[in-house]
């Protein structure tokens, strides 16, 4: 049930997508504890200006999580990437993957991202001179093409492979689709036959089920998992076991869940400071407590919590609120 990445094996199939604004250093080592295993770093930018703003140190700040560590960059211009990289190796990172994915406008506009797609040249120059300039694996996760008229995945892959990358993510659609319609397995399907390097399958895996019959359909060496985790963290060790056993896990407790979810926001507190901590928790508290009935009576006190222990009290008055009715169905 493992697979590796260049000289780094990891002990499932199962890594978490990078997301900007989500998949911070709390965030990896919740999804970690949960049966993640693999996390990549928020993308950074390639900008040697941008590299020790707040932000970018704190997208950059891996301490105290299990390695290897996997830094994402994201830019346009052949040499600032190559030095990104070089950069993010000396500070530590043991694996660079190459964002080519990212359908953001503002991503876009600067001509990077899923905008790489358009410029097959490009492509290949960024990707041979990363992977030139720095001795650890470099990785890429891309979609299936800048359009639908324009679906060029298949030669991606082929420039991917051709100049040594070591791992390929797709998310199945196009920068066009954005995260709307479904995930076009049936062109990670196609890919799996041409290519030999390491694949990663990424796109609406939501459920045990999906995520095994992802794999079988497509035949990649892994899955990857976005938005589900941001609701439901404990995906991964749902899918873990089912790989492992066939067997479904039920849904964790209300106690399971007090606990994941009060550490994260004690180790968001930590991480950001009161202040900003405070502000970074209320979207994952959204997200995992947002379809509970009981929640509307809360959200606006804990969204408008000026402490951390004020939102933390708020926190466990609502789960004590919660174990006296049902709990919503999730899926």
């Amino acid at each position: 049930m493992s697979f590796a990445i260049g000289p780094w094996r990891f002990d499932a199939p199962l890594a978490l997508a990078p997301m900007a604004g989500v998949t911070d250093r709390p965030f990896r080592q919740l999804c970690r504890r949960l049966g993640a295993a693999m996390t990549v770093s928020e993308m950074v930018s390639s900008k040697p200006e941008l590299r020790h703003t707040r932000k970018s140190q704190l997208r950059l700040d891996h301490h105290g999580e299990p390695e290897p560590v996997i830094v994402q960059i994201a830019g346009a211009d052949p040499k600032m990437m190559t030095e990104a990289a070089r950069y993010n190796v000396d500070q530590g990172a043991q694996i660079i993957d190459i964002n080519m994915g990212c359908p953001a406008k503002k991503v876009c506009r600067v001509a990077a991202g899923s905008a790489l797609l358009r410029d097959e040249a490009l492509v290949a120059e960024i990707l041979s001179s990363v992977v030139s300039a720095v001795e650890v694996p470099v990785t890429l996760k891309t979609r299936t093409g800048w359009s639908r008229e324009h679906r060029n995945l298949p030669s991606i892959a082929r420039i991917a492979e051709d100049c040594g990358i070591a791992a390929l993510t797709v998310h199945g659609r196009t920068r066009e689709d954005r995260y709307h319609g479904e995930a076009e397995y049936e062109s990670l399907r196609a890919l799996r036959e041409q290519t030999g390097i390491p694949l990663i399958a990424n796109g609406d895996i939501d459920s045990p089920q999906k995520a095994r019959a992802v794999m079988d359909f497509t035949g990649a060496d892994a899955i990857m998992i976005g938005r589900a985790a941001q609701q439901r963290p404990w995906i991964f060790r749902q899918i873990r076991h089912y790989l492992l056993t066939g067997e479904v896990l039920p849904e964790p407790d209300l106690e399971s869940r007090r606990v994941w979810l009060t550490q994260h926001l004690r180790n968001l507190y930590e991480f950001y400071g009161e202040f900003q901590g405070l502000r970074v928790a209320r979207k994952h508290i959204d997200w995992q407590l947002g379809r509970e009935s009981a929640y509307t009576d809360y959200k606006m006190p804990i969204m408008t919590a000026q402490t951390a222990s004020e939102q933390m009290g708020l926190i466990q008055r609502l789960f004590d609120r919660l174990d006296e009715v049902p709990l919503a169905a999730v899926g």
